[in-house]
């Protein structure tokens, strides 16, 4: 009898340990607040829409959801009219690209296509059809040929694949989820890693063609947060009876499997995952697409709490306790490039638009999170 009463009070200890880790609901509106308050006091919205300003807007958005402030709504739609709810503004369809451009012929690039996403979620708030009038035109074009390959590298699997589900749901298109589909398989068939269960950031990086400084697989950190946190926003939208629900599901789920066993100590993941010593050190937008994907996955039902909420407290504590400055300022993130480069100063003061948008969605569903404990 003892025994079992020392048992339950140091079961108790443990859950009282626990839960003094976990932030209040304030203090993440707070860290939200801070974060996203910088970021817009600092950087104005009328700039382009390509992929690093595109994917702020990501997290910008799940900011409004959470905290109602008109002004971050706002800013997105000041983003969204300067451009004209468009990506890249090219009108003459034969000279369309997609393999890579950063000009406006390169309409069917994703890179171009993720500002989508956000131009549907202001149609969501408010429905005028101007808002997503270009989406639907390019993404309709796109579907009409006959290419599978548009999505080569593993950004463009965040980039692109929400828009696919988002714009399925406003429409009820079916073609916008067999596409998804199709491109999907593709991506999967140059870049994925059955063993490891992670993506190598496009086909260059396939090992052993290529391989970390101690001639290991590079699995780029942020490479494999896109895909993490872009599967997770697929299945947030995805009906529940679609027939290909079982392989995203399975490809998310080995993924969080997989970003578990090479998280540090200190809550962050290194910049090539499976090769801590290529490129040392915490790294911000990885760690908090992972973070994000992982208490996702918690908040509906498909991850086991007790398996992977220390994981992302974990990450959750890097990035609002080492990531986060004391004036609102994200730093340690990756500057905008595709592999982890060894010798690369990160540092505090690196910050970038796109990992401000993955610590806003880390902390928004952090948010959720506690919500849902109460």
């Amino acid at each position: 009898m003892k025994k079992y009463n020392w048992l339950v009070a140091l079961l108790l200890i443990v859950e009282i340990g626990n839960a003094q880790t976990l932030p209040s609901k304030q203090e993440v509106l707070i860290t939200i607040n801070q974060a996203n308050n910088y970021w817009q006091s600092n950087n104005k919205p009328e700039v382009r829409a390509f992929w690093d300003h595109a994917a702020y807007h990501t997290g910008n958005m799940e900011a409004y959801e959470i905290t109602k402030n008109e002004a971050y709504k706002t800013y997105s739609e000041t983003w969204a009219s300067y451009n004209k709810w468009m990506g890249a503004k090219s009108t003459d369809k034969s000279k369309w690209k997609y393999k890579y451009g950063e000009t406006d012929e390169f309409v069917l690039f994703g890179d171009w296509q993720i500002c989508f996403q956000t131009y549907i979620d202001l149609y969501n708030l408010k429905p005028e059809v101007y808002k997503i009038a270009r989406a639907k035109e390019v993404m309709e074009y796109q579907m009409s040929t006959s290419a599978n390959d548009y999505w080569w590298w593993a950004d463009g699997l965040y980039m692109v694949m929400p828009v696919m589900t988002k714009m399925y749901k406003v429409t009820g298109n079916p073609q916008y989820l067999e596409k998804l589909y199709t491109y999907f398989m593709y991506a999967n068939s140059i870049m994925y890693d059955k063993k490891e269960k992670l993506y190598y950031r496009d086909a260059k990086y396939v090992y052993p063609k290529h391989k970390s400084v101690n001639g290991k697989k590079d699995f780029w950190a942020r490479g494999d947060g896109w895909v993490f946190a872009g599967l997770a926003k697929v299945l947030k939208d995805l009906p529940k009876n679609d027939p290909h629900r079982v392989e995203y599901l399975t490809k998310y789920k080995n993924m969080a499997k997989a970003i578990l066993k090479s998280q540090q100590a200190e809550g962050y993941w290194t910049r090539s995952m499976l090769d801590p010593q290529h490129a040392p050190g915490p790294e911000t937008s990885g760690t908090a697409f992972f973070t994000y994907g992982l208490l996702w996955g918690i908040n509906n039902g498909v991850l086991k709490e007790n398996k992977y909420l220390p994981a992302a407290k974990k990450g959750y504590d890097y990035l609002t306790k080492t990531a986060l400055q004391a004036n609102g300022k994200v730093g340690y993130i990756q500057p905008i490039g595709e592999k982890a480069i060894p010798g690369q100063v990160v540092d505090a003061n690196s910050t970038s638009n796109f990992g401000v948008g993955a610590f806003l969605l880390a902390n928004c569903e952090m948010y959720r999170f506690l919500t849902h404990k109460k």
